[in-house]
């Protein structure tokens, strides 16, 4: 697999560039520019362990098509990341192709820090039908960006999902190609007495199966097995708000666990090999 890295200007002229095989890095020395964009090209769609800035964590995500852009965020965009992320006058970026192992396991697959409401390529994607105010600190990608801190809100760490008092908001995942899941967890945000939080949440999957989960008021994981099923997307719904005087719940992560439906197979004959590696 063919991997390139860009950092493309607003203009589209290309900053930076590197190139290689299965792996790539890219040593930016310069500081970005309003408009700027951080680019992955691939020769074929696939998984891929993609790090664009070191005080971010790597996510393995898969790549549907050949090409992902991602904005250096500025101004109110960055308030949902690190301080340090994009900042200062040197910069290592990196993606390289997923090991099998890493593609068979059972993992979170909900999480991926790279999506953005532009994403149509590098996947999972969250998207929703209302974000309070509009604001980046509350969007619907900040769902899966893999921060648990909750007993605040409006800032970094303290990202959410911010549903603007709505009680018919709802947000969909999207996996990009199936995927065999068997449990759901859900972190509320917990920043009380300023937060509410639901009592009740429904989820519907791809298949048109619907589960329907009771919360509590706490900020610690609440854990649902579903039964294991194979989706391409679920969608998160019918959020029943408890009697509380606050009028904000919202939603700090969403996990989805499992594992890559087409690697099942493969993940049982890895099993005894990857015992036998030395660590």
């Amino acid at each position: 697999m063919e991997l390139t890295l860009k950092v493309v200007d607003v203009a589209g002229e290309v900053r930076a560039r590197a190139t290689g095989t299965d792996e790539a890095y890219l040593v930016f020395r310069d500081s970005y520019n309003d408009g700027d964009q951080v680019v992955v090209e691939t020769s074929e769609p696939g998984y891929l362990m993609l790090a664009l800035d070191d005080a971010m964590t790597p996510a393995i995500v898969y790549m549907k098509g050949r090409s992902y852009a991602l904005g250096v965020p500025f101004g109110p965009r960055r308030i949902p990341y690190s301080p340090r992320a994009f900042d200062g006058r040197i910069h290592r970026l990196c993606v390289r192709k997923a090991r099998l192992e890493e593609i068979a396991a059972r993992r979170n697959l909900a999480f991926n820090p790279w999506d953005d409401h532009a994403n149509t390529s590098v996947f999972p994607h969250a998207k929703a039908n209302v974000e309070t105010r509009g604001e980046a600190v509350f969007a619907a990608r900040n769902a899966i960006d893999g921060e648990k801190a909750n007993d605040d809100h409006g800032f970094w760490p303290y990202t959410s999902w911010g549903i603007n008092r709505d009680p018919e908001a709802t947000l969909t995942l999207d996996f990009g190609r199936p995927v065999k899941i068997d449990e759901i967890v859900l972190y509320l945000r917990a920043d009380f007495p300023h937060d509410a939080w639901w009592e009740k949440a429904s989820v519907t999957f791809s298949n048109a199966e619907t589960a329907c989960f009771s919360l509590v008021k706490t900020g610690a994981a609440q854990c649902f097995p579903v039964r294991e099923q194979t989706v391409e997307w679920i969608r998160l719904h019918s959020l029943i708000k408890a009697d509380d005087p606050s009028p904000f719940p919202a939603l700090t992560q969403i996990e989805v666990w499992g594992r890559e439906a087409d690697y099942v197979n493969e993940r049982r004959r890895l099993t005894p090999m990857i015992g036998r590696i030395k660590p």
